[in-house]
């Protein structure tokens, strides 16, 4: 299991919305929460990022918890999102060179063929990850309460 702290915001049902906290500040701009000087920050605003968890010990909101993710799930869902797009977008630009009638064509159908397959490695990610969206091994999961005495800037992580 892969582990952080998070800040419960609130809670729906069984389900808890989590807020993770950086225990360090950032180098560049000194904030824990969003993005302070980055392009993305000036961008998309100062938001900060909440997701659900599965609650399975009844957290409230305010409340400092444990939160984790299945490595293997991790790991599976980074090489679908990273691997497969970069896959079928090689071999769409193989494809579409081999298929080039003339050398004069090659490049522009090469880059049509890697366009396409990228265009089929993304459409394909989303049927797997609405697939993969049902599954609990998927999910993060609220482990434990934290440490009381820790501070969300701390690690307490290994304590149990």
């Amino acid at each position: 299991m892969i582990e952080e702290q998070a800040v419960v915001v609130g809670v729906e049902r069984d389900r808890a919305l989590l807020e993770i906290v950086r225990r360090t500040p950032c180098g560049l701009c000194g904030q824990t929460r969003g993005c302070g000087i980055s392009i993305w920050g000036r961008l998309l605003g100062h938001r900060n990022n909440v997701f659900l968890a599965d609650n399975q010990i009844n957290a409230k909101a305010g409340d400092n918890v444990v939160v984790g993710v299945d490595e293997r799930a991790l790991l599976a869902s980074s090489l679908a999102v990273y691997v497969v797009p970069l896959l079928l977008l090689l071999a769409g630009a193989a494809i579409g060179a081999y298929l080039a009638p003339a050398a004069a064509n090659a490049d522009l159908r090469a880059v049509a063929g890697a366009v396409a397959g990228l265009v089929v490695g993304l459409v394909w990610l989303k049927w797997h990850a609405a697939g993969r969206g049902v599954s609990a091994r998927y999910r993060p999961v609220i482990l434990r309460q934290a440490d009381a005495s820790c501070k969300i800037e701390t690690s307490c992580l290994s304590s149990r």
